[in-house]
């Protein structure tokens, strides 16, 4: 009996890593997947769009008042008179379809991308 690899063993091992490259790079994040903006509600209302690209810092108010920074492609709640602050303490979100809420003052900010909100096809 032969000791070592074969011919068809070799391009066998060879197929089966070539196919799981190709796998891993199907699933890597790509562009289109990148958040664009995020839109921010409040009472259920849309009350603007903000570009996660621009560095700033802006305040909402209603029953209460949040202060929302946008920095380094990131936004957050970083400040907020709110009972609890619990939305102070959720830290920031990048990823499309992530959302930071604010429930005592009915805010909530929701990331989006550049591809349509689609959640299923029918027909």
């Amino acid at each position: 009996m032969t000791k070592g690899f074969k011919l068809g063993d070799l391009l066998a091992i060879g197929l089966v890593l070539v196919l799981a490259a190709v796998c891993f790079l199907m699933f890597l994040p790509g562009d289109a997947g990148k958040a664009v903006c995020a839109r921010i509600y409040q009472n259920g209302q849309p009350v603007m769009a903000v570009s996660l690209d621009q560095p700033r810092e802006f305040r909402v108010t209603g029953d209460y008042c949040n202060t929302i920074t946008v920095k380094d492609g990131k936004i957050a709640i970083t400040d907020s008179d709110c009972p609890g602050r619990d939305c102070v303490h959720s830290g920031s979100i990048h990823s499309p379809g992530r959302s930071l809420v604010c429930l005592p003052n009915a805010l909530e900010i929701r990331i989006v991308s550049g591809q349509p909100d689609v959640d299923f096809v029918v027909g």
